[in-house]
């Protein structure tokens, strides 16, 4: 089966700098899009960074400039580096990723999600 595992996150002061990283395991053929979500409290969940695997990223317009999506393919892994971090971005924070895993017919895509990463600004 499919595992995606985030790690990172924390307490930072306003003005500061994380990095959350997210590993995928199992059988796994190609990863399409590799990324993050985040889910502030009473909101719905939001895309706040994604990579495809030919290197295109689409970021959330509020993060853009202060976070930084990237992959490592040869790990099955991705990383988001956040700078300038200020209270809106407190959130729990999902890794997400379209995995390709093999069957019997060739390959079959499906979204899979972490366990998600508390990341909290505050002073």
């Amino acid at each position: 089966q499919v595992q995606l595992v985030d790690s990172g996150g924390g307490l930072v002061q306003p003005g500061g700098s994380l990095s959350l990283s997210c590993t995928a395991s199992g059988p796994i053929v190609r990863i399409d899009v590799m990324g993050w979500y985040r889910q502030r409290r009473g909101q719905e969940r939001e895309l706040v960074a994604t990579m495809m695997n030919d290197g295109r990223t689409n970021y959330l317009d509020s993060v853009k400039g202060r976070f930084t999506v990237s992959r490592d393919d040869s790990r099955n892994m991705a990383y988001l580096q956040m700078n300038s971090l200020n209270s809106v971005d407190t959130a729990v924070y999902y890794c997400n990723a379209v995995v390709c895993i093999p069957n019997s017919y060739g390959l079959t895509c499906a979204p899979y999600w972490g366990q998600g990463a508390q990341v909290t600004v505050s002073s």
